[in-house]
Parts: structure tokens; sequence; C-alpha cells
């Protein structure tokens, strides 16, 4: 039996040459290649993003298979009836979720993409929507009108909130996708994008939107914090964050009484904040 790490390691030489090949000159193999690409995807074996020693790092050709996935594929129809018409890439149909799968998707509207990976005790409400190449670990609650992006990975026992929007990033390869770790809460309508980490047990309020171009003030170590060119905006451990504002110092704004948004850390999660976020598991 072949080394785990050897046969991962072809699988990874093999997608980074059929990335790199004209399409024209891709052979009918690629296609085989392809689908032991997303199988491994959706068992959760391979993912865009994993820690490694402590830091989240980009599985580079991972992105690249699941492009390569859109380069194979043809439009086909996958409509249910004259009335509900689909159309989608041949290559990423609906995730064929079973039974064993133990994930909890409740009739209402909700799709899982082919390439996403949904652990044992996930719980779907409608309507939700988990795109290819996501990760979502056990135990987590996607609740109604959330969003999953392509790529985003998205730690045990989560709760993302109703509306809550996880943005997916897929190009440039490269990118961090938006990770949100261990125990975390996304209340409801927030938007977290643009490769945003959010560490384990943080709590981010109702309306909070994070992306690369907002500063996160921190009230109580009296920092401000920010995406750079080497790294992303990362949300402490336990950090409770929520939507303020801050006054303009242009003379103009400053006649008008205007100020720009700023989401703002007001507290490190304690045995209050648990309490109130504690979810109800007899709904598991």
């Amino acid at each position: 039996m072949p080394c785990p790490y050897t046969a991962m390691a072809n699988l990874k030489q093999k997608i980074e040459h059929a990335f790199a090949a004209e399409p024209e000159k891709l052979s009918p193999a690629v296609f085989e290649l392809f689908q032991e690409f997303k199988n491994q995807l959706n068992s959760g074996q391979i993912r865009a993003a994993e820690k490694i020693n402590g830091q989240w790092q980009v599985n580079h050709w991972v992105k690249q298979g699941i492009l390569l996935g859109f380069r194979l594929g043809q439009l086909v129809e996958y409509s249910i009836n004259e009335n509900f018409r689909f159309f989608d890439k041949s290559t990423y149909p609906l995730k064929q979720l079973q039974l064993s799968d133990q994930v909890r998707q409740v009739p209402g509207g909700s799709s899982v993409r082919d390439g996403a990976y949904v652990a044992p005790g996930v719980v779907i409400m409608p309507p939700a929507y988990i795109n290819v190449g996501a990760y979502v670990d056990e135990k987590t609650m996607i609740d109604s009108h959330a969003l999953v992006g392509s790529c985003a990975q998205i730690g045990k026992k989560v709760h993302l909130s109703a509306g809550a929007q996880i943005g997916g990033v897929l190009e440039p390869a490269g990118a961090m996708p938006v990770i949100i770790e261990d125990n975390v809460l996304v209340g409801g309508n927030c938007g977290i994008y643009e490769g945003t980490i959010v560490s384990e047990n943080a709590v981010i309020g109702a309306g909070t939107i994070l992306t690369g171009s907002v500063a996160v003030y921190d009230l109580v170590h009296e920092l401000i914090l920010r995406k750079t060119e080497a790294a992303p905006l990362v949300i402490p451990p336990g950090a409770v964050v929520v939507p303020g504002s801050r006054p303009l110092q242009n003379v103009f704004a400053q006649q008008h009484g205007l100020s720009i948004y700023s989401p703002m850390i007001i507290k490190y999660r304690d045995a209050k904040t648990d309490a109130a976020t504690a979810l109800e598991e007899s709904l598991r």
C-alpha cells in the first residue's frame, strides 16, 4: 500500500501539471484525475487551507484543482422540472449527501455544492448555501440564509447565525480564504470577507463587517488590528467584536458630524459571554 504522503504528493504534482497545461492539450485521463481529486475534497482528506505548526497556510494546488474543474466542466441542465430550472458546470453538481454522512440538512432550499466537506453533526437550516472547496467541521450550525463561500474553512462547533455571509475566494490561487476557527459565534447579518481569520472562541456581534480594508480597534489592549501585505486581518482568540464608529477628522465631516464604521473589540470572552452564547444541544 502506498504511503499516504507519497500518494498526496503524486496527486499534487499531477494537479499542478494539468492546471499549467493549455486546455486543448489536456488528455481524457485528466477527468479521472479530477474525480480522484474531488473525492478527496468531499471526504475532507485535502483542503484549501490548513493549520500547520500554529499557522494557517494556503494549499495553492488544491485551489488550482478546483479551478481546473471549472475549466473541464461543460454547462449542463440540472432542472427539476420546467418551473425549477438550473444550469451549472457538469463537474460541480450538488453534493450527494447520504444518511450515513450524519449531516442534518433540513428541508427548505439549502444547497451544498460537490467538492465541499461537511462533517458529521453539522446542521444546515434552510435556505443556506455551501460552495465548492469549503470545509465545515463537526457540530457546526449553518443557520438560515447563511453562506459559506468557496474554500472558506469553518471549525468545530461554530454557529453561523441567520444571514451570516462568509466570503469565498478562488483566485488568485494563493489568496488566503476566510477562516473561522473552533467554537466561534458569528452573529446574524455579519459579513466576513477577504481572508479574515477569526480565531477560536471569538464572538462576532450581529451586523459586524470584517474585510481586508477595515481596522479593528481593540479597546481592551488599546491596539489597532489591520490586514497587511504579509498577513491577513486576524481576530484574536476569545475576542468579542461589535460594530462601532469613529469620528472623521476632515473639516467637512466635523461640520456635519460624520463618522466611519469601525468594528471594535469591547471585551474578551468570559463565563457571562459563554452563558449568553451557549448553543442549545437539544436542537442537535
